[in-house]
């Protein structure tokens, strides 16, 4: 696997090193050993699936305030999106965000620790994510943030007509989360 930086310290895009032959190829996707040398999460809680009938279906951005606060593996298994993280997290890089296309066909993946925020926007039709998380589900700790906050001021990918849920659309901007 190939660790990039994301300039957002412990958060990466992350590419498998396909080893290729005849019938296809092979990749590893996850190793205890390679995440807990970088001071990854290495254990998951469970698995989620996100799937997406219409491009330009927007989530997020999402997050579990502490103590439930959670690590995140994300990838795009059919389709693709744009996805997008957003340091949440006391200090340098709060409020800073970073985002890249993840697809079925480049099988890039985001982890996404602790402390962030994270969404994403569909660029085709029919796409789906597959989740590992490091923390139980409490639903009384999801939290989240405005895609279109204004002091983030984060580049979406322009869209048609957007499909965003209710839940989504009353979330609050930065500033009123933060109080």
């Amino acid at each position: 696997m190939i660790f990039h930086g994301t300039g957002l310290a412990g958060a990466y895009l992350i590419e498998p090193e396909p080893q290729r032959d005849e019938r296809g190829s092979f990749a590893r996707t996850w190793s205890v050993e390679t995440f807990a040398e970088r001071g990854l999460a290495t254990r998951f809680e469970h698995c989620a699936t996100s799937f997406n009938l219409r491009r330009d279906t927007l989530r997020g951005l999402h997050f579990q305030a502490a103590p439930g606060a959670e690590a995140k593996l994300v990838r795009c298994t059919r389709g693709r999106i744009f996805d997008v993280i957003v340091d949440l997290r006391p200090g340098g890089t709060c409020r800073s965000w970073y985002t890249a296309e993840l697809s079925a066909d480049n099988r890039r993946m985001m982890y996404v620790p602790e402390g962030f925020a994270h969404g994403f926007q569909t660029l085709e039709p029919e796409s789906e994510l597959f989740y590992q998380i490091t923390a139980a589900y409490r639903p009384e700790l999801q939290r989240g943030i405005r895609w279109d906050d204004p002091t983030l001021a984060i580049a979406w990918p322009p869209a048609v007509e957007r499909i965003i849920s209710p839940r989504d659309r009353a979330l609050p901007f930065i500033a009123s989360a933060a109080a």
